[in-house]
């Protein structure tokens, strides 16, 4: 009988980055990663629904702003939170007026009155809880829209006073987003346009390669 050795992998221990130190990977970086306090967290490539449905809602935005006061950014934007010091790229953010960009950095902005993110199965769960919490430390954050790539359904949460919010879903494609801090309204297909659930679902649905998480 041949014996078989079996090698245990060590846990590698995790080592915190200063703010700094990662501004300076992420630009040499082949892809982007977020930051969390510390850990840099690679971010997974999107699917061309996520890829449509972000583009489908700034062109909407776009279209609907223009010739007034706002800028609208799509995920190669970067948003700082100092309080949470976290370091993310929203799908797409509104920002009122003038910009406020971090140290100057043409590339980090600090003042979204709207952030829109699309959903993913990896992230859906963080999307509704951790990272809207950390949103809320943003003094000019107003509203958070979450989309579903999967399905027509989107959440949107308006901010109220006392730290309250409030929430509204949408899941019927002849209906329309309407956003509580600028007269736009965008219709849910408009948003869905070329979006192949089918495939989207299927993708889901793939069982997951073993070792993998």
């Amino acid at each position: 009988m041949t014996a078989i050795l079996q090698v245990t992998e060590q846990p590698t221990a995790q080592r915190d980055f200063t703010p700094e130190e990662y501004l300076a990977l992420e630009e040499a970086a082949e892809y982007k990663s977020e930051y969390r306090d510390g850990v840099i967290i690679p971010m997974t490539g999107g699917t061309t629904n996520h890829n449509r449905i972000a583009l489908n809602m700034s062109i909407a935005l776009r279209l609907a702003l223009k010739g007034l006061d706002y800028d609208v950014f799509m995920g190669d934007v970067r948003l700082w939170l100092p309080k949470k010091r976290t370091y993310t790229y929203p799908d797409v953010m509104v920002i009122p007026g003038k910009s406020e960009y971090f140290n100057n950095r043409q590339d980090t902005v600090m003042n979204p009155q709207v952030i829109v993110e699309v959903l993913s199965k990896s992230t859906k769960a963080y999307d509704r809880t951790d990272k809207f919490k950390s949103y809320q430390t943003i003094p000019t954050f107003q509203e958070y829209i979450l989309i579903d790539q999967s399905q027509v359904y989107i959440e949107q949460y308006c901010k109220l006073a006392n730290k309250r919010w409030s929430y509204r879903q949408y899941d019927e494609e002849d209906a329309a987003l309407v956003f509580n801090f600028f007269q736009v309204e965008v219709p849910l297909a408009d948003i869905y346009e070329k979006v192949d659930f089918e495939a989207e679902n299927d993708a889901e649905n793939e069982p997951e390669e073993s070792g993998e998480e």
